[in-house]
């Protein structure tokens, strides 16, 4: 079959993507396991504490405007470099706002000492974040191959970097530093391939006009993003706070697991709605049957991946991390099904900001985050981190799916969830579809 060259750009981008990500994922996956047998439970799971810490207030540095950046860069490239100044300078002052809060926290809730400094050093990662404004950009003109690119780029220079920690057998401290350079990497990579591909951001420029739209569209998102950070983080600092730093690690090692099926969904999601943000645009009558097998393949990804992961989780993590490891297993096998609940989430939060109906999110995502803290809050003390990691599946499947039968604005949303789950296995034969023109 002859592909166009729409289709053609569409495959090559997902080649990119999927390729990319893998190369990546792998590569840190394997530096992350030395690490963490150099390390033991209990440091890395302190290192863990500390990442999962900051990660709680980096919505407020982001203000939920990466997706708004995506679909309007998509919409209105002519008007891109008022969008991205704009949009920079917004990521600076709220990444400032959300460091002084981490600060703030800090002294209040943290008595130890080593903690606390290693927290407002990794928060330094909210400024070096700002660097995804141009990794959106790349998003939104389907051209992932830069984004590759630099983080791999990212790659193989920091895990040079962690190799060589290791092989000195530097103390914790290093390796935290080590995350932080990994985001000023990354971030230098954007920028080199914007600067060679589009040119100089010094072309930038605030306008104080598309502010109030920019803050007006990203709020719902702000709230709902909070929401969803704390529920995906919470765990780990209420296990490391309720219980100690070595259940962190046990906790943490499944996470990583987790983490590499729950790429392939996320990057499919990130990959394909440009295109549907079009299709929605200029073929409607195309559009309702695209999202539906959009969903469908997304969601039937994650769970086949899943039930694969969980079956193999003693092999996983006893021939990686180690036998000292092995209170992660019973984890890994029911966190498994978290990237199901997860790419329910992902493409159909898709699907609302493309039909700006965003503005109910934030309903969602408050109540999942709710949810996930009261249970994490009754079931930790009594059955530790199994109890932490059920609480997990159910919060994110009633976040990103049946939390939609709350809000009638949703229901349309779910109906298409619910199809993905029970029927959507029938879309995978129709990929095609995905990229026909």
């Amino acid at each position: 079959m002859n592909l166009s060259n729409s289709q053609k750009k569409i495959v090559s981008n997902v080649a990119w993507s999927l390729g990319g990500k893998a190369v990546n994922m792998a590569s840190a996956l394997f530096v992350g396991i030395l690490i963490a047998r150099y390390l033991g439970p209990e440091s890395y799971g302190l290192m863990n504490y500390v990442i999962s810490y900051v990660a709680i207030f980096s919505i407020i540095a982001t203000f939920g405007m990466d997706n708004i950046e995506i679909r309007e860069l998509s919409r209105q490239n002519d008007k891109k470099d008022a969008i991205m100044g704009t949009c920079f300078c917004l990521r600076m002052f709220f990444a400032t706002i959300a460091y002084i809060v981490i600060a703030i926290s800090l002294f209040y809730f943290q008595t130890d000492k080593f903690t606390s400094l290693m927290v407002l050093a990794y928060g330094l990662t909210l400024f070096t974040g700002t660097g995804n404004l141009l990794r959106n950009y790349f998003t939104s003109i389907v051209q992932n191959k830069y984004i590759v690119k630099s983080e791999m780029y990212r790659t193989f220079v920091g895990a040079g970097i962690k190799i060589l920690l290791l092989w000195i057998k530097a103390p914790l401290e290093y390796f935290i530093y080590a995350q932080i350079f990994d985001t000023a990497l990354v971030a230098s990579g954007y920028y080199l391939s914007y600067k060679s591909t589009v040119g100089s951001i010094r072309k930038w420029h605030f306008d104080k006009t598309l502010v109030p739209f920019i803050l007006k569209e990203s709020f719902p998102l702000v709230l709902s993003g909070a929401a969803v950070i704390i529920y995906q983080r919470i765990d780990q600092v209420m296990i490391g706070d309720m219980i100690n730093k070595t259940e962190v690690g046990y906790f943490a090692t499944a996470g990583k697991f987790v983490d590499l099926i729950v790429f392939l969904p996320m990057v499919l999601v990130q990959t394909v709605t440009p295109m549907l943000v079009r299709e929605k645009e200029n073929k409607p009558e195309t559009y309702e049957v695209k999202k539906k097998t959009f969903v469908s393949i997304t969601t039937w990804t994650a769970i086949i991946m899943s039930v694969m992961v969980s079956s193999l989780s003693y092999w996983l993590i006893t021939y990686t991390y180690g036998i000292q490891y092995a209170p992660a297993i019973p984890v890994l096998q029911i966190m498994a099904f978290k990237a199901v609940g997860m790419a329910l989430s992902s493409a159909g939060g898709q699907i609302i900001i493309m039909e700006h109906i965003q503005k109910w999110a934030f309903i969602r995502n408050i109540l999942g985050c709710i949810l996930c803290v009261l249970l994490n809050y009754f079931l930790i003390p009594q059955y530790g981190i199994i109890g932490s990691s059920y609480v997990t599946i159910i919060t994110v499947l009633f976040t990103g799916c049946f939390a939609n039968l709350l809000i009638p604005t949703y229901h349309n949303v779910m109906k298409l969830q619910l199809y993905a789950i029970l029927l959507g296995w029938k879309e995978l034969r129709y990929f095609k579809r995905m990229i026909r023109k």
